[in-house]
């Protein structure tokens, strides 16, 4: 049985702590793991959860085997119409991951599915990213005329370069595991049949280190590269809410509609 465990909740997020290692799980099948707003307030209480426990790691990943975050849930977002809207609901989720990004244990992001758009986001906030050989990961939010609204795009600019990230982000690819490796977008890849005992070996290794390690060590690299940059959020989340509520944002949100009920 888990040392901690909190029970499920509406929307989708699990958590659970054992042997000093914590899991938060977004399980939402039926919208491949899509964060909508529910969602935010139940991973906000996840960390709470896992910031008062004694683990020294901490892992997210998704629920199944088909998506590790599939962005926001655009089925509850579309009733953001106003810029005002649009600016809060980026801010919110933004400064979710922001506290993802300065967490004081260590982050992994297990990928054990796709993770586009916001899903990509929430993954560049994490610290390691290990995925399974068959997923992809892109910021392609540019397919429905938006950007990534939750510091994804200075994160990965961070992460991979700033030439490497404009060119990812304007051009919404979607790269397979090995490509992402290549390019620093996920540090280790394994085989699928192999991926959930590799996560949990990983996790289970960082945490076997001496008691406070992991926290001093992710004290002292925060300290020495900045893992948010919330001086930025007002001019980032207003250039998202001008995109999000623009023709071209709504236009290719119903294409895409048309598309799926199309088959």
């Amino acid at each position: 049985m888990p040392d901690r465990e909190a029970p499920r909740s509406p929307g989708g997020v699990r958590v659970e702590v054992r042997a000093s290692v914590a899991v938060v799980t977004i399980d939402r099948p039926d919208a491949r793991n899509a964060i909508g707003f529910a969602t935010a307030d139940e991973l906000e209480a996840a960390l709470d959860h896992v910031v008062e426990s004694d683990a020294a790691v901490l892992v997210l990943r998704g629920g199944g085997d088909r998506a590790f975050v599939s962005g926001g849930d655009l089925k509850e977002l579309s009733a953001v119409r106003t810029h005002e809207e649009a600016v809060s609901m980026a801010s919110r989720v933004r400064r979710l991951l922001d506290r993802v990004a300065a967490f004081p244990l260590p982050v992994v992001a297990a990928l054990n599915g796709h993770a586009l758009g916001g899903g990509a986001e929430v993954a560049i906030a994490a610290d390691i990213r290990i995925a399974a050989d068959d997923i992809k990961i892109g910021f392609n939010q540019v397919s429905l005329g938006i950007m990534p609204a939750w510091g994804g795009a200075e994160r990965l600019a961070q992460v991979i370069g700033r030439g490497r990230a404009l060119l990812a982000i304007t051009r919404g690819q979607l790269y397979d595991a090995a490509a992402a490796q290549r390019l620093g977008l996920v540090d280790l890849v394994v085989p699928r049949l192999e991926f959930e005992h590799e996560w949990q070996d990983l996790a289970r290794d960082l945490a076997a280190t001496a008691p406070g390690t992991t926290r001093a060590v992710k004290s002292v690299l925060t300290a020495a590269v900045a893992p948010c940059q919330p001086d930025l959020e007002d001019s980032a989340t207003a250039a998202f809410a001008q995109l999000w509520t623009g023709d071209a944002h709504w236009a290719a949100v119903e294409s895409m509609e048309q598309k799926r009920k199309a088959g």
